[in-house]
């Protein structure tokens, strides 16, 4: 039928017009050749940049991994406790780690939990600053949201082309890559946390006489951190789901394993490894949520 249609109307109408394609061949490998240029001009301060953040990489991974097991299941639990005080969640993420270790991964999840920590660690460096510009200033929300739209819909394969391009292979550039996809939570919640305080407490505050900066830190910071915490809760998530990915460019641990089932179709091995990433997932959910509505509820105790 639409054959038929085509035939009795023109070329142009059939057919969506497109640009030649030896003008976009060229534009191609223009753009190409330039970054490949441009990555071999930096390659020095490139090297500079990689350096904290693998150092820093392998120092928590290294105390996680040599760390005696039972020091590090006891500091675990001693936090999952302190954030929570939930004995459920509490026994919950004792007898998950233990089922880890008695399934022979406790060292990967070792190396897993490394990288997700320090992906968490900088996505909150990086994500509370920028959203508190957000928050202040509707011109800077209305640049950085269509950067944060990008992040979160491209697809990771695609980002991970300028990465490896940029960095290499290796844990860092798996590292970056987590970061890119996992940060973008973080900086909305807290800008959407801060702008959700009640304008009345901002006005008590102004006939306080407190500046902007007493502001932020005595009141704004405070009533938005449970919509922090939440921000951070989905930041750890979104580096466990990212973790996978990661490791076809480098990162080992319980993403790699999952690459090595999939590609030689061991379902044993995937679904243990992704049993793993399961439980480390439920256990900073639940922890993350308790200690969330443990802030909700001291901030009514105190400012309702």
């Amino acid at each position: 039928m639409a054959s038929a249609i085509c035939s009795y109307l023109p070329e142009l109408l059939c057919k969506f017009p497109s640009i030649d394609e030896n003008l976009m061949r060229e534009f191609k490998k223009t753009v190409d050749i330039g970054f490949k240029a441009f990555v071999r001009n930096y390659t020095n301060f490139i090297d500079v940049v990689k350096q904290p953040l693998q150092w820093f990489l392998n120092s928590l991974e290294s105390f996680f991994v040599n760390t005696p097991w039972f020091i590090i299941l006891a500091l675990m639990v001693a936090i999952v406790w302190l954030a929570s005080r939930n004995i459920k969640i509490t026994i919950g993420a004792a007898l998950s780690m233990m089922a880890i270790g008695l399934v022979g991964l406790w060292q990967d999840t070792m190396v897993t939990l490394s990288m997700v920590t320090v992906c968490t660690l900088i996505s909150i460096v990086i994500g509370i600053p920028v959203g508190i510009l957000m928050a202040r200033s509707d011109r800077i929300q209305g640049v950085v949201n269509p950067v944060l739209d990008v992040m979160q819909t491209m697809p990771t394969f695609v980002y991970l082309i300028p990465v490896v391009m940029i960095f290499g292979i290796g844990k860092v550039p798996g590292l970056i890559a987590v970061i890119i996809y996992a940060v973008p939570p973080m900086i909305r919640l807290t800008n959407l946390g801060i702008r959700l305080v009640d304008k009345e407490v901002l006005e008590a505050a102004d006939a306080f006489g407190s500046s902007p900066g007493q502001k932020l830190r005595n009141v704004q910071i405070p009533l938005a951190l449970p919509t922090i915490m939440a921000g951070i809760n989905q930041t750890i998530m979104m580096s466990l789901a990212m973790v996978v990915v990661a490791s076809m460019i480098g990162v080992g641990g319980l993403g790699k394993n999952v690459l090595q089932a999939i590609a030689n179709q061991f379902f044993t091995i995937g679904f243990l490894n992704g049993f793993s990433l399961v439980a480390i997932a439920i256990i900073f959910d639940r922890t993350s949520q308790a200690y969330g509505k443990r802030l909700q509820k001291h901030t009514e105790v105190v400012h309702g």
